[in-house]
């Protein structure tokens, strides 16, 4: 089984809540695509960003949701502390 960049928990209403270290590895960071329709809420992180294909990155801003798209090429890109994130299924 291939290691996650991040250490993930399911809450009891099924919710994915990812963290990413200070620390990771940015090689690990990869282009990936997701096989469903995802709603992800930042919870806390610092000048992390998101980037879909073919677009610049944006910030991943705590209290702010992202859509991101079945299928759609993205990315994270490292910021300055560790990023928590809440992922549901829509």
């Amino acid at each position: 089984m291939k290691k996650q960049p991040y250490i993930e928990k399911i809450n009891e209403r099924n919710e994915k809540l990812r963290t990413f270290t200070s620390n990771v590895n940015v090689e690990e960071l990869k282009w990936h695509r997701d096989r469903e329709n995802r709603l992800v809420e930042v919870i806390e992180g610092d000048n992390w960003f998101i980037q879909f294909d073919n677009e610049l990155p944006k910030p991943l801003i705590p209290g702010k949701q992202y859509i991101i798209p079945e299928g759609v090429y993205h990315r994270v890109i490292k910021g300055d502390s560790k990023l928590k994130i809440k992922i549901n299924v829509i």
